[in-house]
């Protein structure tokens, strides 16, 4: 198919708008179209949020309000996909370039990823363009002083809202292991790492690097916490070093100024 607009998948950080790379806010900026993803059709979009203070508003290009649900149930996704796909299509087929913005980055427990794959099919000779961003993965350690791999350390990524079934055998099996979108899933993650021996090794990290950043220290504080997308827990061993004998003291974060911290337990 010729004529063709380009599809980019852009990927514009964990929430602090001064972490957009400089690719991203160039494409942003050059792009005809803003493709934004927002959690239910009443809500605002957070990539939008993120983006604005350092796009700007820029009034003459158009804005997509595109609705994806939270939810794991794939009959109820679908349509929102589809629906999606149909909109940023007609403009791609006018020639159009549409970039979709995404927390994070845009290859990791991203709605783009499924958008990507259904434009693909659908439009033969797409052009597509992957934007990375700073993820929550690596700003939730630089927030909050933890290392995530050193020597011959392994990491674990799982999402907390398909369940912590395996959560044992994992902790087993991983130096440290990242817990994303922990939703209402901490009763079950603190019982998990309370078995294992583990609880005074985790930190919980909510909204890394935004104005509403908080982070619990004590997982005994946020046993009844109910997080969201942005909330995290980060399990760290520390018993692997390939390097170095002994622990390092944690740095204590810096760069963003309006972080809440919860104190530690006495």
């Amino acid at each position: 198919m010729s004529g063709l607009g380009k599809l980019y998948g852009v990927g514009v950080g964990p929430g602090a708008p001064d972490l957009l790379t400089l690719r991203a806010v160039r494409v942003l900026q050059e792009a005809d179209v803003l493709a934004l993803p927002r959690s239910s059709d009443f809500g605002a979009s957070m990539a939008y949020r993120i983006l604005e203070p350092v796009v700007g508003k820029q009034r003459d290009k158009e804005r997509l309000l595109l609705t994806f649900p939270m939810s794991k149930d794939p009959d109820r996704v679908r349509p929102y996909v589809d629906a999606a796909v149909e909109t940023i299509g007609d403009r791609l087929s006018r020639g159009l370039t549409v970039a979709f913005a995404t927390e994070g980055d845009p290859s990791l427990f991203s709605t783009f990823v499924y958008v990507r794959r259904e434009a693909l099919r659908r439009f033969p000779g797409l052009e597509v363009e992957v934007v990375p961003g700073v993820t929550s993965v690596t700003a939730v350690p630089a927030v909050s002083g933890l290392a995530l791999a050193d020597g011959q350390e392994r990491i674990a990524i799982l999402p907390a809202t398909y369940g912590v079934d395996d959560l044992t055998d994992v902790l087993q099996r991983f130096d440290t292991v990242v817990l994303m979108k922990i939703g209402s899933e901490m009763p079950k993650v603190t019982e998990a790492l309370t078995r294992a021996g583990l609880l005074d090794r985790a930190v919980f990290v909510s909204k890394a690097t935004m104005p509403e950043q908080r982070i619990v220290r004590d997982l005994r504080a946020a046993q009844g916490e109910r997080g969201d997308c942005f909330a995290m827990v980060v399990v760290t061993r520390g018993e692997r070093s390939g390097l170095l004998v002994g622990e390092a003291p944690a740095s204590p974060p810096g760069g963003f100024d309006k972080a809440v911290t919860e104190p530690e337990a006495p």
